[in-house]
């Protein structure tokens, strides 16, 4: 699978050491890596699809100093979509009002109804992307039938209910970001991790030092605002358990045989 990396902070972060140890894991998950930097205008966005721990472009990003009060980060471990920039993460859109969303996810979509109309207009493959796209047609559906952007209210039941729609059945790890929101949401059992920063919460797939890390709650839909939670949704029951049968076809249609 994939790792996800997060920052939400109500002041600039130096994120250097993190970001280093977390794309070190691109040992182990050498098909792509991308970061976002969300307080930045426009959102500062680079993607390839070599691994991490080989990449000149994010060899120099990571000498710079990085302080940001929002991050995302991805490491990619290919499962669906072949190995290209394209399926790199994070994924964005711009919806019908203007807001840039913002998305990386960890798990495998195996069926929704909902998500594969658009395999036919994807630039990529991945279902990762597909999930990004749905998110930003709904988005721009809602926001011209209200004649306007959505408020912060609607934007959260946007995402909670876009969860809702595709978790049955499938492993739904999500960071998302609106440009204002973070969203953090996962439902399998040892996948996300946070800890506390001085002004705010890092987020990732693993732990990255030595630090209390304690785990992201399971099943629920969770929103940060500047580092700090803003909503905290109902929990539903889909968990998601991992199945080596269920997994077996995607490995083969990866490897081509």
């Amino acid at each position: 699978m994939c790792e996800l990396f997060g920052v939400t902070a109500g002041r600039k972060v130096r994120i250097n050491e993190l970001l280093k140890t977390f794309y070190s894991h691109s040992s182990e998950h050498s098909n792509g890596w991308g970061i976002a930097l969300l307080d930045r205008e426009p959102a500062f966005i680079k993607k390839e699809s070599r691994k991490a721990l080989n990449s000149r472009c994010l060899k120099k990003i990571l000498k710079s100093s990085i302080e940001t009060a929002g991050c995302l980060a991805h490491i990619r471990k290919a499962t669906i979509g072949e190995v290209k920039t394209a399926n790199s993460h994070p994924f964005s859109g711009v919806d019908a009002s203007g807001r840039r969303w913002v998305l990386v996810h960890n798990g495998t979509i195996f069926d929704s109804d909902h998500l594969s109309p658009y395999q036919y207009v994807q630039e990529g493959s991945t279902d990762s992307e597909r999930i990004l796209l749905f998110i930003v047609d709904e988005a721009g559906k809602l926001c011209r039938r209200k004649g306007g952007p959505l408020s912060e209210d609607e934007r959260i039941r946007l995402i909670e209910d876009t969860i809702l729609k595709i978790v049955p059945g499938n492993k739904l790890d999500l960071l998302i970001s609106d440009g204002e929101l973070l969203y953090i949401h996962k439902n399998e059992a040892g996948t996300l991790y946070e800890k506390d920063l001085e002004y705010g919460v890092v987020f990732s797939t693993r732990p990255l030092d030595n630090d209390a890390w304690k785990e992201v709650p399971g099943n629920q839909l969770m929103v940060y605002r500047n580092g700090s939670t803003v909503y905290a949704g109902k929990k539903h029951g889909h968990t998601y358990v991992y199945d080596e049968e269920k997994m077996k076809p995607l490995y083969l249609a990866y490897s081509g045989l």
